[in-house]
Formats: C-alpha cells, sequence, structure tokens
C-alpha cells in the first residue's frame, strides 16, 4: 500500500503536551476520498483520548473527529463527491458493514466494532487511525458527508459530533411539533440540543445548577430555564418531559430529573460513561413507565440527514476558532468550560 506524509499536532504520551509531528496516510484506493482539512472541531472526547482518561490509547495519538474539508483527489470508483466539494467526517471512518446494525445504517453500533476516525485500526496501513489535527486525512466515501454549501464551515466542524450525537436521540424518540424536551448541561453538547431539538418544533426547556446560564440558555433558543438546585422550580416540571437529553460529562444524581418526566418519558445519557451514584430509584420509573437510556453518535446516514436539516434550517454550532499551536491551552480552558460553545482549529495555522 502506497503512503505519503503529512503535518499534524499529536501527542507522545499521556502526559505530554501535544506538539507538530509527521503521521503517514494511504494513498487514495478506488472507494476513497482524500480531504484536505480546514477546520477540525475539538471534542472533550480528544483530550481524554490524548490523556488516556480512558485506558488504551495508542501513542503517538493524533485526535479530532470534527473535521471539515475539501476533496482534492478520488478514487476511480467514487461517486459520492468530486474534487472540489466541501466534506465531512466524523466519528467513524469504517465498520464491517455485513452486521445487523451496519445493515440498518447503524454503524456506530456495529457488533463487530466499528473504526474510530483516531486510534482505531487503519485496516489497509496495520497502524492505528490519526485524526483530524492534521493536513489530509483519507477515507472511504461511504463514511464521508456531503457539507451543505450555505453554512459556515468553521461552525459545522462540531456538527460531525456534538451535533449528531443529540440529534440521534431526538429522532429516535421521534422528537416533534409539541414535544416537550429537556436538556441539562449547556455545553458543546448541550447547546447543540436546545438548536436541533427546537428546529424540530419542540418546547425546549434547559436544566442548569446555576442562574448565570438563563440568558445563554434563552439566547440559543430555550423556552424557559429551570435551576435544577431549586426544589421548587423542580417540582413545577414534574412529570413534564417526553424526553431529557443528558449531556453531563461527569457523575451526577439522575433522580431529580427521572421525576420530571412524564409518562412513558425517557432520559437519554449522551455525556457521561460510567457508573451511576447514587443508584437510580426504580420507583418513578416502574409506576410511571419511565425508561432512562444511553445515545452514542449517529450512523452515516442519519449524520447525512442531520446536516441536511441544519442547512435547511441554519443551524451550526457556536464556535470559537483557534490555531493548532493553542490547543494545549483550549484543553486546559476546557476543563474548566471556558468556550461558549465549542473550540473549532483554524487547519490552516498547521502549514
Amino acid at each position: 500500500m502506497n503512503k505519503f506524509e503529512v503535518k499534524a499536532f499529536g501527542t507522545p504520551a499521556k502526559d505530554a503536551d501535544l506538539k507538530p509531528m509527521n503521521i503517514e496516510r494511504r494513498e487514495v484506493t478506488a472507494k476513497d476520498i482524500e480531504i484536505e482539512i480546514l477546520y477540525c472541531g475539538v471534542c472533550h472526547s480528544d483530550l481524554h483520548t490524548a490523556r488516556n482518561d480512558w485506558g488504551g490509547t495508542i501513542y503517538p495519538a493524533v485526535p479530532g473527529h470534527e473535521i471539515v474539508g475539501r476533496v482534492v483527489k478520488i478514487g476511480s470508483e467514487v461517486t459520492k463527491l468530486k474534487v472540489g466539494d466541501y466534506a465531512g467526517v466524523g466519528c467513524l471512518v469504517d465498520s464491517c458493514r455485513e452486521c445487523n446494525s451496519c445493515k440498518q445504517d447503524l454503524e456506530q453500533y456495529c457488533l463487530n466494532g466499528f473504526t474510530g476516525t483516531y486510534n482505531g485500526k487503519e485496516k489497509y496501513l496495520g497502524t492505528q487511525t490519526f485524526g483530524g489535527y492534521s493536513e489530509k486525512i483519507v477515507v472511504d466515501e461511504h463514511f464521508v458527508l456531503k457539507v451543505p454549501s450555505n453554512l459556515k464551515l468553521s461552525a459545522v466542524a462540531p456538527l460531525l459530533c456534538a451535533g449528531i450525537t443529540t440529534w440521534s436521540p431526538l429522532r429516535h424518540w421521534n422528537v416533534g411539533i409539541n414535544s416537550k424536551v429537556a436538556v441539562v448541561g449547556l455545553g458543546g453538547l448541550g447547546h447543540m440540543a436546545i438548536k436541533l431539538a427546537k428546529g424540530l418544533g419542540a418546547h425546549v426547556t434547559l436544566f442548569s445548577r446555576t442562574p448565570g446560564k438563563i440568558n445563554d440558555g434563552l439566547e440559543l433558543g430555550a423556552d424557559e430555564v429551570i435551576i435544577s438546585t431549586d426544589k421548587i422550580q423542580m417540582n413545577s416540571v414534574r412529570g413534564k418531559f417526553d424526553l431529557i437529553i443528558d449531556t453531563v460529562p461527569y457523575i451526577h444524581d439522575l433522580n431529580p430529573y427521572v421525576n420530571t418526566l412524564n409518562v412513558s418519558g425517557t432520559l437519554v445519557v449522551v455525556g457521561y460513561l460510567g457508573g451511576l451514584e447514587p443508584l437510580l430509584n426504580t420507583v418513578p420509573m416502574i409506576l410511571g413507565r419511565k425508561s432512562v437510556a444511553g445515545s452514542l453518535i449517529g450512523g452515516i446516514a442519519e449524520t447525512q440527514e442531520m446536516l441536511d436539516f441544519c442547512g435547511e434550517k441554519n443551524i451550526v454550532s457556536e464556535v470559537e476558532v483557534i490555531k493548532i499551536q493553542d490547543i494545549n491551552i483550549a484543553y486546559e480552558r476546557m476543563l474548566k468550560s471556558d468556550v461558549h460553545y465549542r473550540f473549532v482549529i483554524d487547519m490552516n495555522s498547521l502549514k
């Protein structure tokens, strides 16, 4: 397999800063698309992987799975896009495509394991996959997305993770006009959940722990903001919501939110991986047929649907554009929630 070298930013170890390095990409095969990366969003998963917070990171690691760029080369059998088109790549670059999940366009739940955009297995070169903190990426056309031409490219990048992570549960639980949706947490995921739910016609409520987020939530499109530490306010929405999207990325008590679900309502966790503490109280779940569920990003068809919807509704992320040289500072700011609401790297700064 022929390959070529590109500039990138990555880390050689879990306790090291990200720095310039060179990585190898495969030359395009018949079904491949080579993309010059213009913008790459910065996700909490990037930081967790770089620092091996979840274990299993292969070093050197090059994060980045919110990729927007320009097609510069295509394989002989590619039909989806042409040279010069804008393209996106999200969290997946391959899957088995044969299991029951893949056949239902649910590649994110591939029963044989999907290939992540970074820290996965590069099937042609036999190395780990490298992400979007780089000049170029080569991806099978099935996993490349078409980007609506009317949207601001830098603000599109986070749609490829934060957007689809919240869109998928909204679609799975059939959110539409007259749906009552609540969002827990106002960050990269939470602000997209508000925008997308509102775009679908739902009545949207933001749960926040502090009054400081009230104006931000309303400006993003929330119909109301409930302070989750205020028992009177929480009681006022008891039994109200059809769907709650919980975007909080750390351990927290789900029980107060379950109480605000309507009969047959669902709280879906998209931000936190791990055990629950305190334990879930099953009484309100059983007495109200309420559910607590999880959801992981989205399949390729669903992601394209989300991008097309955003193009129609002119929905993009709220972003702060940075240079790649500032990525280590951005990671520290992200840990302090000091960003409204997603960092996006201008990859021209790598040149």
